[in-house]
Formats: C-alpha cells, sequence, structure tokens
C-alpha cells in the first residue's frame, strides 16, 4: 500500500515539474513583451531578462496542492488537514500579492524598508486563524513554558516576517534564490516527516519541484530572475512549515544566514548593494571596502585567496555555507 501511495506522489512532483518547466518559456517571452525585464548585473555585455518567474512557480505550485487535496479525499480517503494546508495555500497567495507590489512598484517608487515587514505580516493572518503549531515551548534555562496567546500573536508574526524578509535579502545571483529555497524546504520536508507530519512534506516537496524547473531556467547564465513574487513565497512557505510542524528551532538554524545577511544590510542602512562590480574577463570583484552582505563576503574572500572570482562560484560558495546550517541541525 505504502509503494502505491508513493508512487501518486511521485506522479503528482512531476506533474509540478512538467507544468514549471513547460509555462516558463510562455511567460519569459510574455515578461519580455510586456517590459518586465531586469538588468543581469553580473554580465560583460548588458543583458534584460524576464522578471517575476515566481509567478509561474507559485501556478504550479497551485496545481501540486489542488493535486494534493484531491489526492487526499478521492483516493488516500483522509480528509484531515485539509483546513490548514488550505491555509496555507492562502498563505502563500497573500505572499505572492504582496510580492507583486513589490517588484512592480519597486520600479515605479520603491517600497519604503519598513512597509515590507509590515505588508509581510498579513501572510501570517491564515496560520494565526487555523490556530497552527504548539504553545508548549521548550526554553533553554526554563523548560517547557506554555506561551498562551504569546504563540499565535506574537511568535507567528514574527516567524513569518523572518521567513519572507528573510529569504528575500540574499538574493541577485543567477540561481541562488531557487537553491537556497530548494535546500531549505527540503530539510524542513525530511524533519516533517520524520516527526509524523507526512502532509508538510508532500506540501514542501510541491514548491521544491516547481523550483526545480525553475532553476533550469534560472542558473547561470540566467534566462528569467524571480522576483519578490518569489522569495517571499518560498520564505513565508519555508516559516509556515516550521510552525505547523513545530521545527521553530530547524527554521531559525537554517535562516541563521539570512539573519547574518540583515545585520550586514543594516550596516550600511539597506542601501548598499549585494552586487559585484564586473571585470572585462568576466570575473568579479568587490565593490565595497567593507562587507554588507554575504555575497561581498564570498567575492573578497576569493579575491583575497587570488581565486578567479565568478557569479557561479560566489553562489556555490553559498550552497556551501547553508549546507552547514543544514549539517548543524543533523548535528543537534
Amino acid at each position: 500500500m505504502m509503494g502505491f501511495v508513493n508512487s501518486y506522489f511521485v506522479v503528482l512532483f512531476s506533474i509540478v515539474f512538467v507544468t514549471t518547466w513547460l509555462l516558463l518559456p510562455w511567460w519569459i517571452k510574455t515578461a519580455k513583451k510586456a517590459g518586465l525585464v531586469g538588468k543581469d548585473i553580473h554580465k560583460v555585455k548588458e543583458r534584460n531578462v524576464a522578471e517575476m518567474g515566481g509567478i509561474i512557480v507559485l501556478l504550479g505550485f497551485i496545481i501540486g496542492i489542488i493535486g494534493y487535496i484531491a489526492l487526499r479525499i478521492f483516493v488516500l480517503d483522509a480528509n484531515s488537514n485539509i483546513v490548514s494546508i488550505l491555509a496555507v495555500l492562502v498563505g502563500i497567495f497573500l505572499a505572492t500579492i504582496i510580492g507583486i507590489i513589490d517588484d512592480v512598484l519597486g520600479w515605479k517608487i520603491g517600497l519604503k524598508q519598513w512597509q515590507k515587514p509590515v505588508l509581510t505580516l498579513l501572510v501570517a493572518t491564515p496560520i494565526m486563524a487555523v490556530n497552527a503549531g504548539t504553545r508548549m515551548m521548550s526554553i533553554p534555562l526554563m523548560g517547557n513554558i506554555d506561551l498562551g496567546l504569546v504563540y499565535p500573536l506574537i511568535i507567528i508574526p514574527i516567524l513569518i516576517a523572518i521567513g519572507t524578509n528573510g529569504f528575500n535579502m540574499l538574493a541577485g545571483y543567477n540561481g541562488l534564490e531557487a537553491s537556497q529555497g530548494i535546500i531549505i524546504l527540503t530539510t524542513l520536508a525530511y524533519y516533517s516527516y520524520i516527526t509524523s507530519s507526512s502532509w508538510l512534506s508532500i506540501v514542501a516537496l510541491c514548491m521544491v519541484a516547481a523550483l526545480g524547473a525553475f532553476l533550469f531556467f534560472n542558473k547561470y547564465p540566467a534566462k528569467i530572475f524571480p522576483g519578490d513574487t518569489l522569495t517571499y513565497s518560498v520564505g513565508g512557505l519555508a516559516a509556515m512549515i516550521a510552525i505547523m510542524a513545530n521545527l521553530e528551532k530547524i527554521f531559525i538554524i537554517l535562516f541563521i544566514p539570512y539573519v547574518i545577511e540583515f545585520f550586514l544590510k543594516l550596516r550600511g542602512s539597506f542601501k548598499k548593494e549585494s552586487f559585484a562590480r564586473v571585470q572585462e574577463n568576466g570575473t568579479l570583484v568587490p565593490r565595497y571596502k567593507k562587507i554588507y552582505g554575504l555575497e561581498n563576503l564570498s567575492v573578497l574572500i576569493m579575491n583575497k585567496l587570488k581565486i578567479k572570482t565568478t557569479e557561479q562560484k560566489v553562489v556555490f560558495s553559498l550552497y556551501c555555507f547553508q549546507l552547514l546550517f543544514v549539517l548543524f541541525t543533523f548535528i543537534l
């Protein structure tokens, strides 16, 4: 029976992957015709790349979630957790809408830094409404504490804000956001599965499948950029899964690179770019003497070590850095 069910899930993930993969070329052409393009910074020759690829990733994800709900009801005869799944879907919709607003208005007038976290707090509302997570938390030196209403009213919005805004900060290099999302969500899917929240594993892996298809077009040299449309959604989903599977500690560990990125950007009053400067031979050199982001740090270290610094190597170094925290979760 288990193998029978697993085969259904393989088909589900394949549908998500293929649908996303087939729709992306159409979106690339459509976005360019509509003027939804961005400059590919780390290239010698100027390139305009289609933007807001997160819309197609979201579409693939929605197809997967609707398919999963249908599978549970009509095949597995399991009606549990449907409300929670729909709450996640509503939360992702809200994150995507906010991302679209940020993408579109960001080009025209720009959203203020304080507006972004305030808007993303809306993403927490459906998760709060279904009373997700557990109010009992184990706090070092204090033991188990019942947080009561503090958990749904304060902890959940904080975690959602960290997920949506944090994941949006470490970005701007070909393939970076999609790969980071795959690493984080796959890790959360694993922990959800071993802690008896297998339904959350399926939700997470639906997004992983869509991100995998997107990576084909977003890897170096990128044909499409994710935009805040994708980063808010993926970061928000990671937080929702952590809350519903009681994996808050795992989530915090996985997001340590993003916390570091926040403070490095705060150092530059959020005005310093994460981008490097491109040389005539295509290699990268630091844009600033000081460090205002993990991307800046990676470029600086490779330059100091006399390593030929390329965009692909910077992205790879950030993958490895993220994987260190994945390993750390297993050690704990």
